[in-house]
């Protein structure tokens, strides 16, 4: 199965510029913990909410700190012609839980996530890389493809 077989494709898209507060009530509306980072039509970076919490609020950032100063802007993505399985695996290996899907134009055309390769035939695989994305140690890593 191909990333464009499962991929959510209404992806909501955070801003450089945009205030942490506005980033999480995004995040709050669509139900997300993650949301793509937009610039000059292409993508910058993910900001998550652990980024918010973590380089943001335990750094003592208010909610009018702006997205770049906690998201991510290397970051692990996977292109819609790719096949699930290796998206999976990938994931599992650089213990993350979403992942941005590009066109090979480079544009963003969606996002995948744990939850939308459970689907179908890979309940097992998904715990597998759900088991790797938990795993206890090591840095988080969300480096460029």
């Amino acid at each position: 199965m191909k990333i464009s077989d499962c991929m959510t494709r209404d992806v909501q898209l955070a801003r450089p510029d945009m205030s942490l507060h506005e980033a999480a009530k995004m995040m709050s509306d669509c139900g997300t913990g993650a949301l793509p980072v937009e610039e000059n039509d292409r993508l910058a970076g993910m900001v998550t909410d652990r980024d918010m919490a973590i380089r943001g609020l335990a750094k003592g950032l208010g909610p009018d700190a702006k997205v770049r100063e906690v998201m991510s802007g290397e970051i692990r993505y996977c292109f819609e012609d790719d096949d699930a399985d290796d998206a999976l695996q990938m994931m599992g290996e650089q213990q993350i839980r979403r992942m941005p899907v590009l066109s090979r134009e480079k544009r963003l055309v969606g996002i995948i996530s744990l939850g939308d390769l459970s689907k179908g035939e890979r309940p097992q695989r998904t715990g597998e890389a759900l088991s790797g994305i938990s795993r206890e140690g090591g840095q988080h890593s969300q480096t460029a493809h």
